[in-house]
């Protein structure tokens, strides 16, 4: 069998990461299937910040790994119309307990 009759390998780290929280040298990141994992942050694009989107691609053999800001921009706004939906909800004035 040639190389080029070889089954391709399965990319197993295409797609999409979401970081969910940063500490010291690792970052807390969700993959698109729910489970998370601790990253080193090295490993990770260089200004990556909670929240962000990171797009994984292999082309070629190689590993692209970059933040995805225009994803990460729609999912904040996202978050902020429903934490103002929320707080739309809300009583005005103070709470009796």
């Amino acid at each position: 069998m040639t190389r080029d009759e070889q089954e391709p390998t399965p990319d197993i780290l295409t797609g999409t990461l979401i970081v969910d929280a940063i500490e010291g040298g690792l970052a807390r990141v969700e993959r698109e299937d729910g489970s998370t994992e601790d990253w080193p942050l090295a490993s990770l694009p260089c200004g990556v910040q909670e929240g962000d989107v990171v797009r994984l691609t292999v082309s070629g053999g190689d590993l692209d790994i970059e933040i995805d800001h225009a994803e990460t921009q729609r999912r904040q706004g996202t978050a902020q119309q429903q934490l103002d939906t929320l707080n739309q909800a809300t009583p005005s004035g103070e709470l009796d307990l």
